[in-house]
């Protein structure tokens, strides 16, 4: 979403103050933009008479809102296109707009035909559904599959180590060090998210094969103390 006309509100509490203009606009990386653009999607958000078939934590129904991207949560199609034409609604009343080459739906379910007959389409516009998608770095999966997240987790993590393994084979460094490098800058990218895992075998292989090539890196070859080898 973004904000198409020079006029905002100010809420402090249970108090909303009456529209305001913003004479000299705002631009990318003024200090007063996310203040501003976070009090209308707030007002916004708590205007919209919405359908709370969604997602509830610790008794508190949830709209997932990071920077201008909103997540919203239901348990059924017409649910969320409900929900979604009532926060539309409200934040045209405070110039937000919705952008519709950015905004894509996903059904996630274990049957692979869920929702193939719907559609959400608000405003005479009908959004692209996907079966995948990347949120805040974490990529949802129609049937909520890890493997692909793995996959991805791998790939960058891979892209990290070679970019620092000049470093984990130098001589000039001590192996604490080394070790130090692996879990402040490599392992945070490959467990990123790693708390909503429910790995399998493979996957959990997978991530052991990873962190073995990276302290092979680090202590070299070892000898096999019965074999020689």
């Amino acid at each position: 979403m973004s904000l198409t006309e020079t006029y905002s509100r100010v809420r402090v509490g249970e108090n909303v103050s009456d529209r305001f203009p913003i004479r000299n606009c705002l631009k990318q990386g003024d200090a007063l933009s996310p203040l501003l653009f976070n009090f209308s999607l707030e007002y916004a958000i708590r205007r919209a008479q919405v359908n709370w078939d969604g997602l509830k934590l610790n008794g508190t129904h949830q709209l997932l809102t990071y920077a201008d991207y909103v997540t919203i949560l239901g348990g059924s199609t017409h649910t969320l296109k409900e929900n979604a034409e009532a926060l539309v609604a409200a934040t045209r009343e405070i110039g937000l707009e919705l952008s519709a080459d950015k905004t894509k739906y996903m059904v996630m379910s274990r049957d692979k035909n869920a929702g193939r007959n719907h559609s959400v389409r608000i405003d005479n516009r009908t959004f692209e559904r996907v079966e995948e998608f990347k949120y805040l770095g974490t990529t949802l999966a129609h049937q909520n599959s890890i493997p692909e997240e793995t996959r991805s987790r791998l790939r960058s993590g891979n892209a990290c180590y070679h970019s620092v393994q000049n470093l984990l084979s130098s001589r000039l460094l001590s192996k604490n060090l080394k070790i130090k490098i692996y879990r402040t800058i490599i392992l945070p990218v490959v467990l990123y998210g790693c708390e909503t895992w429910s790995l399998i075998l493979r996957e959990e292989m997978k991530l052991r094969l990873f962190e073995n090539m990276v302290l092979r890196r680090i202590f070299g070859p070892r000898r096999d103390e019965v074999t020689g080898e």
